[in-house]
């Protein structure tokens, strides 16, 4: 059996470098290119908040302590019950969450002040290596213990909808 040595060109070493990155590409692109906006359900009727609409709305910056992150961390949102009156005209008795993760819940009970979706953290939009694109804290979190995470358990990551129940 003879053995040829195949000798690859510096444009085969290339072409193979472009074909791997466009791989990567092609695999984690679709998670980030649909995270352009949150989907804001209502009955049969879904309408798409774009982030950078979103991003414009949040007027408000806090500072509180994170205690997933265990650090002090500057958040910019809007006010979530005046959010929820501006997209369904008054405040739902109940709300079903959704996450990019494929989490799903559903709370009541949100006719609350205390209640931020936050799109920004530390002067930088959220994303989802970030637990974004948007967040639902509390900005007061009153005499609960920071370093028992069981207590934070109705903070929600990674918003993809929000849908009412009425």
């Amino acid at each position: 059996m003879n053995v040829v040595a195949l000798h690859r060109s510096p444009w085969g070493r290339v072409r193979d470098r472009l074909a791997c990155t466009l791989i990567v590409v092609g695999i984690t692109l679709p998670a980030t290119a649909f995270a352009q906006a949150l989907n804001i359900i209502n009955g049969d009727v879904t309408q798409k908040v774009a982030l950078s609409d979103l991003h414009a709305m949040s007027d408000t910056t806090f500072t509180l302590y994170d205690p997933y992150q265990g650090r002090e961390v500057e958040m910019q949102g809007v006010e979530f019950r005046a959010f929820l009156i501006e997209q369904f005209g008054e405040v739902p008795p109940a709300l079903h969450f959704t996450a990019w993760d494929d989490y799903e819940v559903t709370l009541e009970g949100w006719d609350d002040p205390n209640w931020y979706l936050v799109s920004s953290e530390d002067g930088d939009p959220l994303t989802i290596r970030t637990r974004g694109p948007v967040r639902l804290v509390e900005r007061d979190y009153g005499d609960r213990d920071v370093e028992n995470l069981r207590e934070f358990n109705d903070w929600i990551w990674m918003i993809r909808s929000i849908e009412a129940k009425w």
